[in-house]
């Protein structure tokens, strides 16, 4: 005990003589080099890059939302393909969000004193985007309380996914009204995913009001179709998107260290194939897609996938490597949201009866399955072709999300929620070689992270308490599928 009050008193000592010696000694420890305040643009560019780079990489989307989603399987290390996952990359996936977060705290704190209204719309637009990315991951979450260390608040509350979706939705319609009566303000060089178009971003904030609107439009359908109505029966105030020009696609530079994720996968992991789904669905309808979206085998030529969550690989040459368009392209892409899956919830709105300003369901249908086949560089005339033919709309919902899915490759986490919302594709299944038996679907969410539950159990663990096998349970609030488990 000596040893330590002695060396205590050396160093209180020591800090009474530094004191005495010098009056600036904030200068003294502060580092020249490193910024203390970065601009709120960097921080932006910060934000924009690190999302696409951490959270739609192979850990946080192909090996797991996109193989839950039914669009990839595993053939080599399986196991998250079963649902054996791996801890470390639950934490890393709420860290993650949540650090992104963080920074557009930052980036709405920075615009308030500055008065820039675009960007604090832009930071609006993307606060809501990353919460309903980790509401839609593990339903019930941190979120009024969430990102309040400042204000002394270490172990935030819950909230329920009931009423996180209203207010992400009020967030964006605060988003929308600021491009529509206040739009004042430069987004700086850190708009690196719409050049600093705030036109873009508009339909942007519009275009998520309307996913979400239709994310719940079985549970809240007197919210969903005020929404839908609002958007698309204001469309000079409330502008979606028009085209693929208005994609919302960020595009890599193509060199070291600022690669496209699956790209960066590819160099040096051969570990996925398409899914048997997939492949089959694309298939069974002559899908034009089908050579963009994959390669063909090479032992015989033939479009094949492979079972999602089987026991053991398949012989490797046998299954098909997805297609050079969204792996083999260091400068390619990470999709935030596209135009066609804008249209595909137009003509689900649209057969629901919600006022969709005059668009049709056929019109609405037909323009997103073109949509998407454009932006895979299909031919005018295939396009015409399958329209026609195997694509032509029959006036169901199911084929509307069918195609939808299809359209949403790339795109994991969302077309994970888009099977939980609808059931659709009805020949998706739960992994023949799962690690939980007794379950009929694919995994309802993910896990919440042991290091949640331990730092914060007070609070996480009565929601815990309603998980079972990890990833079942209560299921996502706009899961409206009966007879699921």
């Amino acid at each position: 005990m000596k040893k330590y009050i002695t060396r205590f008193a050396l160093l209180f000592l020591s800090i009474i003589f530094l004191a005495g010696c010098t009056d600036q000694f904030e200068e003294i420890n502060t580092d020249p080099d490193r910024a203390k305040d970065a601009p709120a643009t960097n921080v932006l560019a910060f934000v924009l890059t690190y999302w696409p780079d951490n959270l739609n990489d192979v850990w946080a989307d192909m090996n797991e939302p996109s193989t839950y989603a039914g669009h990839l399987a595993k053939i080599q290390y399986i196991d998250e393909a079963k649902y054996n996952f791996r801890p470390g990359v639950v934490e890393s996936k709420w860290y993650d969000i949540y650090l992104t977060l963080n920074n557009v705290n930052e980036i709405i704190a920075k615009a308030e004193t500055d008065d820039n209204q675009n960007l604090l719309a832009v930071a609006k637009i993307l606060r809501a985007y990353f919460f309903q990315t980790a509401t839609d991951t593990w339903r019930d979450i941190p979120y009024t309380d969430a990102l309040k260390i400042k204000d002394g608040l270490l172990l935030p509350t819950y909230d329920k996914q009931e009423d996180i979706y209203p207010a992400l939705l009020a967030e964006l319609k605060e988003a929308a009204d600021i491009f529509a009566t206040n739009s004042k303000g430069d987004l700086g060089d850190g708009d690196i995913l719409f050049g600093g178009d705030t036109e873009k971003w508009q339909k942007f904030a519009n275009s998520l009001r309307l996913r979400m609107a239709m994310r719940i439009s079985g549970v809240d359908e007197t919210l969903a179709k005020s929404t839908v109505s609002e958007i698309l029966g204001s469309p000079a105030n409330y502008p979606v998107m028009e085209s693929n020009a208005d994609n919302a696609f960020f595009w890599w530079p193509g060199s070291d260290p600022y690669e496209e994720p699956w790209y960066t996968d590819s160099k040096g992991r051969d570990d996925h194939a398409l899914s048997d789904v997939l492949i089959n669905t694309l298939l069974q309808l002559d899908d034009p897609r089908l050579p963009v979206y994959a390669f063909p085998a090479v032992s015989d030529g033939a479009y094949r996938g492979f079972t999602i969550g089987a026991a053991a690989q398949p012989n490797l040459t046998t299954v098909s490597r997805i297609g050079a368009r969204f792996r083999l392209d260091p400068a390619g892409f990470t999709p935030y949201m596209r135009y066609a899956e804008v249209m595909f919830l137009v003509a689900e709105a649209s057969l629901k009866g919600f006022n969709t300003g005059g668009v049709t369901a056929a019109v609405a249908y037909n323009e997103a399955v073109k949509a998407s086949l454009l932006e895979n560089e299909v031919s005018a005339a295939d396009i015409a072709t399958y329209l026609a033919g195997k694509g032509k709309f029959n006036g169901t919902l199911n084929q509307i999300y069918l195609q939808e899915w299809i359209a949403l490759f790339k795109q994991g986490m969302e077309a994970w929620s888009l099977y939980r919302r609808t059931g659709i594709p009805t020949t998706h299944y739960v992994a023949p070689a799962s690690i939980y038996p007794g379950h009929n679907s694919p995994p309802f969410r993910y896990p919440y992270p042991q290091n949640e539950l331990t730092l914060n159990g007070s609070n996480a663990t009565p929601f815990e308490s309603e998980v079972v096998d990890a990833f079942w349970g209560k299921k996502m609030w706009w899961d409206t599928r009966q007879g699921v488990n």
